[in-house]
């Protein structure tokens, strides 16, 4: 069986298609079959970046490693099993034609709450959640009181999670593996980023979850996109050397898959 890694929040530009680009990679520079999904159906950020990595191949001649992407098959509503949601259809299909090749199957989802997102996160056996380093982001998790800082309670997102789990569980399946990353963290101790963390270390004993750094703001990451190259790809497109920035970010890509716990995974790169 492949392990499912999804990527979700239901908050636009938080990193989700960033971090399974760069994850991804990293996996399918370490040997491993990665197959990939996206589950955007209209922006498809995580597609676009494999598709430009495509073109990028083809344009270059550079055998440079990918993620076997898939797009969502088209199905008729009409063949689906009596009770079946034509989106799960879709996805349980995508699903069933790339476990055989893959050792992970990543899942973007996108920015939003839909019926196929809410279906991708029951089959998670690891969740990555990432969140821009703010209150605003923080919302989607859990209620703060706005006087002393502390967590009233989980939110419309840790609710879908919760939910996902109880699913997991009634089928007998293993617990997912929740980990929350904190995205362009500042680099000095400002108050705000003190207190983000403080509440998501209390959120992450309360409901569940690993807390991680992520992805720092760097421009690299942007200007990567259009030729769907990762930090990892830079060696082979002719870099002789990496700037103090993008050695720092490429630690942070390593750093954070050593963080995933990934089963059979060595980082070796």
């Amino acid at each position: 069986m492949a392990h499912i890694i999804v990527v979700g929040n239901e908050k636009g530009g938080s990193g989700k298609s960033t971090t399974c680009m760069h994850v991804a990679t990293a996996l399918v520079r370490m040997g491993h079959r990665v197959g990939a999904l996206d589950l955007d159906v209209r922006q498809r950020s995580f597609g676009r970046y494999v598709e430009n990595r495509k073109a990028f191949v083809e344009r270059t001649g550079l055998a440079i490693p990918s993620p076997n992407y898939l797009m969502l098959p088209e199905l008729d509503p009409a063949l689906a099993n009596p009770g079946e949601n034509p989106f799960d259809q879709r996805l349980s299909a995508a699903v069933a034609q790339l476990e055989p090749v893959s050792d992970f199957i990543f899942i973007d989802c996108p920015g939003s709450h839909t019926r196929l997102a809410q279906v991708a996160h029951t089959l998670a056996d690891t969740l990555i959640t990432p969140l821009n380093d703010s209150f605003i982001d923080f919302d989607l998790l859990a209620r703060v009181d706005a006087e002393t800082g502390k967590v009233k309670g989980p939110s419309i997102y840790s609710e879908m999670v919760w939910n996902a789990r109880q699913m997991r569980a009634q089928a007998g399946l293993k617990p997912i593996d929740w980990i929350v990353l904190r995205n362009r963290l500042g680099a000095q101790q400002m108050h705000n980023k003190k207190k983000v963390g403080a509440a998501l270390e209390e959120l992450s004993r309360r409901i569940g979850f690993r807390v991680s750094p992520g992805f720092s703001e760097r421009v690299i990451f942007r200007e990567l996109f259009p030729r769907g190259l990762t930090l990892l790809d830079l060696k082979d497109t002719g870099v002789e050397s990496l700037n103090l920035s993008n050695i720092a970010a490429r630690q942070e890509v390593r750093d954070l898959v050593t963080e995933l716990q990934l089963p059979g995974v060595s980082v070796n790169f």
